[in-house]
Parts: C-alpha cells; sequence; structure tokens
C-alpha cells in the first residue's frame, strides 16, 4: 500500500520543512510539493483509489500533479453546487455520502463517474459539512460524536463496512475504541 500526502509550502523556511517531513516518514510514502493559490487542499479535492474530484477552479497544473502523484481520473466538479467537493462528499472504493441537497440527478451523474453507489445525507446531527464530520477507507469509518444513529446507519449501508467478516486489525480497533459493553 502506498501512502501519498499533497503538501502545499510557500517560501524557503517551508522547504526546509518539506525536507524534514520527508526525512521522517518512510520512504513508500510520496511527498508532492504543490504551488496553488486555493490553500486548503483537504476541502478541494475528494478522492478513492480511482478517481479525484476536484475544485472547479484549481490550476490545470494541480489538477496533473494530483493525476499522477494519486493514480486517479481527475474531474472538476461540484457537489450540490458547492465548490468545495472535499468538504461536502466523502467516498471509499465501495461507496459515498454526499451534501443532503444533492439533486437525484446529480446523484446519477457522480455516481456513474465515480462508480460507486452514493447516497445523500449528513453527520454530526444534520451538518451538511461530510468531510468535516467523518473519514472513510474501505473498511471504517470514523465519525464525530454528534453523528446520530440513523446517520451511523445510513454510513454502514452506504460504505458497506457490515459486509464480510471483520479483518484482525478491525477487531483489535474495535477493542481498543470501546471500553465495555453497558
Amino acid at each position: 500500500m502506498i501512502f501519498v500526502m499533497l503538501i502545499m509550502f510557500m517560501g524557503f523556511q517551508n522547504f526546509l520543512e518539506l525536507q524534514h517531513l520527508r526525512n521522517c516518514i518512510p520512504d513508500q510514502v510520496v511527498v508532492q510539493r504543490i504551488d496553488e493559490r486555493l490553500s486548503a487542499l483537504g476541502n478541494c479535492i475528494s478522492c478513492n483509489d480511482h478517481v479525484a474530484l476536484t475544485h472547479p477552479d484549481l490550476d490545470k497544473a494541480t489538477e496533473e500533479l494530483i493525476a499522477d502523484v494519486l493514480g486517479v481520473e481527475v474531474f472538476r466538479q461540484t457537489i450540490a453546487g458547492n465548490i468545495l467537493v472535499g468538504s461536502y462528499c466523502a467516498f471509499s472504493n465501495r461507496g459515498g455520502l454526499v451534501h443532503p441537497h444533492t439533486s437525484i440527478e446529480d446523484l446519477d451523474e457522480l455516481s456513474t463517474l465515480l462508480q460507486v453507489p452514493l447516497v445523500a445525507g449528513t453527520v454530526n446531527r444534520g451538518s451538511e459539512v461530510i468531510a468535516a464530520g467523518m473519514t472513510v477507507n474501505d473498511w471504517t469509518a470514523f465519525c464525530g460524536s454528534d453523528t446520530t444513529a440513523t446517520e451511523l446507519s445510513v454510513i454502514e449501508s452506504v460504505f458497506k463496512l457490515r459486509e464480510g467478516q471483520p479483518t484482525a486489525i478491525v477487531d483489535d480497533m474495535r477493542k481498543s475504541l470501546i471500553d465495555s459493553y453497558v
């Protein structure tokens, strides 16, 4: 498994910080510096192993770097009219959750583009800012403590988190997160 970090730095001092990061992390983690006027890349990019959705105003050079470094196909997109795609959706290779005001037509278009099922919903007791309230991969999701049981049920369903037997990693993680059952 290859891990990738896209990092924005400005100035010489930050070059030293970038070098320090490269020295402190394993060699298999790819670190790429990006010069981009839109500085909060986490709000501007959402991706899985195959596709990245990006803010419509990202520079062409940034889009090409994202495609090359992450090894994904990049699409400039909005989510329910919001340009901060990294904030208003979260998706994995198995499913995705998008802003609750996403139209049925947009859901179908995005689902076809991403090749995963999508659901419009919320996290953290109705928050529309999906990525601020959860992070997900193909085998688990972490949500804010205000996320309701209904929201958790939707998340488990769309990301197919209950399918198959849990791996040893998931079992160990659950044991460490849950002190006791009441």
